[in-house]
């Protein structure tokens, strides 16, 4: 890494550690007035808000990181052209694309990151989320646990196979009471219903267990063969694809939005070929949302090039508030576009990555214009 690389580096992590710590307490102190009145509904403690706070981390995380690159960026290129760095490192030869080098890298460093979190960690922190609000709310679910489902419905539309579950476990994926529907190629129709069921590496096993086999609607009672247990080793569901559907299906319901990531989503997509116009919509928005958001902090470096270079020449403030500007015409446009793919208004695809395309493109334009 050659010396202005570094010099460059260091004069944009330090602002930046301090734009992502400021945003998150101020996010989190956002967030904490706005909820108070859910926290006290849901009767929690003072260390249970710490701890739902401390399990939601990654999702407010991935709030602020944009927005704390975009102006960290901003505040640097401002620094350096006002003190004419920027002029100078021109003169001798070097230019703008090149001098926005490392910026890039940091801008592949946190897409990369927002990706691992925003996949692996964020789903989860929303279920641990939802555990804690309902830790002392046991009766809304009717039974002893929290994590207890009633009265569940399943469908896997690819191998055409219907479930019902009376009560079904989030963390053990246990169930109770289950019946379990489907066809066979040659048309034989199945039909097994069981006390209990649960799963364990890769296999459906039944207990209490009363199948029920016929090509004829009319005699499926009469071949009814009870058994002590049943397993099913090649039936492609799994309990992630049954939250996935409880998410998706839940979704009028839930307070946000759900949180799917891009493996849930392409499962149930997998699982359901033949979804109705509406579904399709929000899952082809989400899928490409996720896909996109990563990318925004790539889409950053580009904004910042021309608004830090051009700002620099007036004052420091001018770069603050051309990020606050940015960042608001970037979510407006951004909620626009979600709003019309999940309506079917245009494409999934185009309303989720209209932001980015705008704005990378102006950019571009922006900076090929800068002398």
């Amino acid at each position: 890494m050659r010396l202005l690389d570094r010099y460059l580096l260091r004069e944009l992590l330090l602002p930046l550690c301090y734009c992502l710590g400021g945003f998150l307490i101020f996010w989190v102190s956002f967030d904490l007035i706005n909820e108070m009145g859910r926290f006290q509904k849901a009767r929690l403690s003072l260390a249970e808000v710490s701890e739902y706070y401390l399990v939601t981390s990654p999702e407010l995380l991935l709030v602020v990181m944009p927005v704390a690159l975009l102006l960290a960026l901003l505040y640097a290129l401002t620094t350096h052209a006002r003190y004419n760095e920027l002029t100078a490192m021109r003169a001798a030869g070097i230019s703008l694309w090149r001098l926005s080098l490392p910026y890039f890298g940091v801008g592949v460093f946190f897409s990369i990151a927002y990706l691992a979190i925003n996949e692996g960690w964020v789903p989860k922190s929303v279920d641990r989320a939802e555990e804690i609000m309902r830790r002392h709310d046991v009766q809304k679910t009717n039974a002893p646990d929290a994590n207890w489902r009633r009265d569940l419905k399943f469908l896997n539309s690819r191998d055409n196979r219907s479930w019902w579950i009376k009560a079904y476990n989030l963390k053990s994926s246990e169930m109770q009471g289950v019946l379990i529907d489907w066809r066979l190629p040659d048309g034989t129709r199945n039909v097994i219903s069981a006390q209990r069921g649960f799963y364990a590496d890769g296999i459906w096993k039944f207990t209490d267990v009363e199948e029920l086999r016929s090509t004829n609607v009319q005699d499926i009672i009469a071949n009814a063969v009870r058994t002590n247990q049943l397993e099913f080793t090649d039936w492609s569901e799994s309990p992630a694809l049954i939250r996935s559907e409880l998410k998706i299906n839940n979704r009028k319901q839930a307070t946000k939005s759900p949180q799917l990531s891009i493996r849930e989503i392409l499962d149930y997509q997998e699982l359901h070929p033949r979804l109705d116009q509406t579904t399709s919509s929000l899952l082809q928005t989400r899928l490409h949302e996720r896909l996109a958001a990563p990318v925004a902090c790539l889409v950053v470096v580009l904004i910042a090039l021309p608004f830090g270079v051009l700002s620099g020449r007036r004052n420091v403030y001018v770069g603050v508030a051309s990020s606050i500007f940015i960042c608001f015409a970037y979510f407006i446009l951004l909620k626009v576009g979600i709003a019309l793919g999940t309506g079917g208004y245009v494409p999934g695809w185009l309303g989720a990555w209209l932001p980015n395309l705008l704005f990378a493109t102006s950019a571009i334009a922006l900076t090929m214009r800068i002398r």
